[in-house]
C-alpha cells in the first residue's frame, strides 16, 4: 500500500511531498516526522527504498507506507499528557513520533507479537535517544513494549486515550478494539479495507468515520492452548516517575525555555535596531545664471559634440553609482531583517554543560547522549 506521492531524495523531501499532497496538515505532525528520519529504521542494505512511498517488509519486521503513517497520526489527534496504546507496535517508528507529541507526561506502550521485532525496536530507540540531533529539540514520551497477541490482552487491562492498530482488523473483533478507549478517546484501525477513526464520545456511544482505502495484513488469530483457555497478555505497567527523572524533565523543560526566550529577545533585537541609510548626493549640471539691475538671463553654453559626449559618461557613471549604492543598501536592511539561521551547535547541551554540577550529573541530564 503506498505511492500516493512522489519519492524523495531525502526525508525533508518526503515530507515536502506529503504537505503537498495534503497527508500532512498540521504543525505538531509534521515535525514530529521531521524529527526522525525514516531510513533509520530501515536495514542498512534497504536504507535506498526509505524516501519511497511505499510500504517495506522483511522478515517479521515491516513499516506502512509514509502516506498511511501521516493519515494515522493526523487522526490520533495527539496532545501533550495523553496516553496511547500501539497494537502491532512493530519497528517503533510511529511509537517514537508519537512520543514527541505527548511528551514526558504521557503513557506510550505497545504490544508486539514477534520478540525479535520487539528486540529490533528498542535498538532504534536507543540509537534515536543517544544520536538522534532532534532528540534535545523535544521532550519525550519513551515507549515501552510488551510480546504478545493484541487479541489476548487481559480484560482488566487500563483503557487509553489513543489507540491504533497496525493490522487488519475483523468486524468481529470490533468491539474488543473499542472497549480499551476511554470516553473522549480515538481508535484508528483499519477495518474492513477502510483506515477507520472511531471516537468514544460516551459510554456506549460512537462515532465512526471513514478516511481511506488501505489493504493490511490480518491480526494473527491466537493460537489454541493445550487447556483451550487463550494466554492472557498484560500490558506494559505504568510506572510513577522517579523524582530524579522528574527533576531532568524540569531542568532540561527550564533551560529550553530560557534558550527560546534569548532567541526572541535576540530576534527583537536585530529586527528593531536602527537603520542607517546613506545619504545620496545628486550631482547635477547647472546653468549659469547672471542678474543685472534690469534684466534676468540665463547664460547657457553652447556645448560642443565632445562635450556632449562627456556629459552623456558623467551622467551614466553617475546612475551607475546610485545602482551600487542602491544595492548596498538593499543588502544591509536584509542582514539587519533577516532572522540568523541557527548555529549548528545544540544550545541546549551547552548550556548544560556549563552548569556548576558534577560530570556524572551533567550526563544524566544529557541522557548520556556522545554527541
Amino acid at each position: 500500500m503506498g505511492g500516493a506521492v512522489s519519492a524523495g531524495e531525502d526525508n525533508d523531501e518526503l515530507i515536502d511531498n506529503l504537505k503537498e499532497a495534503h497527508y500532512i496538515r498540521s504543525d505538531l505532525v509534521e515535525q514530529a516526522f521531521r524529527a526522525i528520519d525514516r531510513a533509520d529504521y530501515y536495514l542498512e542494505e534497504f536504507r535506498d527504498n526509505a524516501y519511497k512511498d511505499l510500504a517495506w517488509r522483511h522478515g517479521n519486521i515491516h513499516l506502512s507506507a509514509p502516506c498511511i503513517y501521516s493519515e494515522v497520526m493526523e487522526a490520533l489527534d495527539l496532545q501533550p499528557g495523553l496516553s496511547f496504546l500501539n497494537l502491532g507496535s512493530g519497528t517503533g517508528y510511529l511509537s517514537t513520533m508519537v512520543g514527541l507529541i505527548i511528551g514526558p507526561f504521557g503513557v506510550n506502550h505497545g504490544v508486539e507479537l514477534h520478540a525479535d521485532v520487539i528486540e529490533y525496536a528498542y535498538q532504534k530507540l536507543d540509537t534515536f535517544i543517544k544520536t538522534c540531533d532532534s532528540f534535545d529539540k523535544f521532550e519525550f514520551c519513551e515507549p515501552s513494549f510488551v510480546v504478545g497477541n493484541c487479541l489476548e490482552i487481559t480484560p482488566e487491562s487500563r483503557q487509553y486515550d489513543r489507540v491504533y492498530c497496525g493490522a487488519g482488523v475483523q468486524k468481529e473483533h470490533e468491539n474488543y478494539m473499542k472497549n480499551m478507549l476511554k470516553v473522549g478517546g480515538i481508535l484508528v484501525l483499519p477495518l474492513e479495507e477502510k483506515l477507520t477513526k472511531i471516537t468514544r464520545t460516551g459510554y456506549n456511544i460512537w462515532e465512526t468515520k471513514k478516511i481511506i482505502a488501505v489493504s493490511f495484513a490480518p491480526l494473527a488469530q491466537p493460537k489454541n492452548r493445550d487447556t483451550g483457555k487463550s494466554k492472557a497478555i498484560p500490558l506494559p505497567t505504568l510506572e510513577v516517575r522517579t523524582l530524579q527523572d522528574l527533576s531532568r524533565i524540569t531542568i532540561r523543560h527550564t533551560l529550553k525555555q530560557i534558550e527560546n526566550f534569548e532567541k526572541v529577545k535576540n530576534y527583537n533585537l536585530i529586527k528593531n535596531a536602527p537603520k542607517f541609510k546613506r545619504r545620496r548626493v545628486h550631482r547635477r549640471c547647472l546653468d549659469s545664471v547672471m542678474l543685472t539691475n534690469k534684466h534676468l538671463f540665463v547664460n547657457r553654453m553652447v556645448p560642443h559634440p565632445m562635450d556632449d559626449n562627456n556629459n552623456c559618461n558623467e551622467m551614466a557613471e553617475y546612475r551607475q553609482e546610485d545602482e551600487e549604492e542602491e544595492e548596498e543598501e538593499e543588502e544591509e536592511e536584509r542582514e539587519h531583517c533577516d532572522l540568523k539561521p541557527e548555529p549548528l551547535i545544540n544550545l541546549l547541551r551547552e548550556k548544560i554543560l556549563s552548569l556548576p554540577l558534577p560530570e556524572p550529573l551533567k550526563m544524566y541530564l544529557l541522557y548520556y547522549r556522545e554527541k
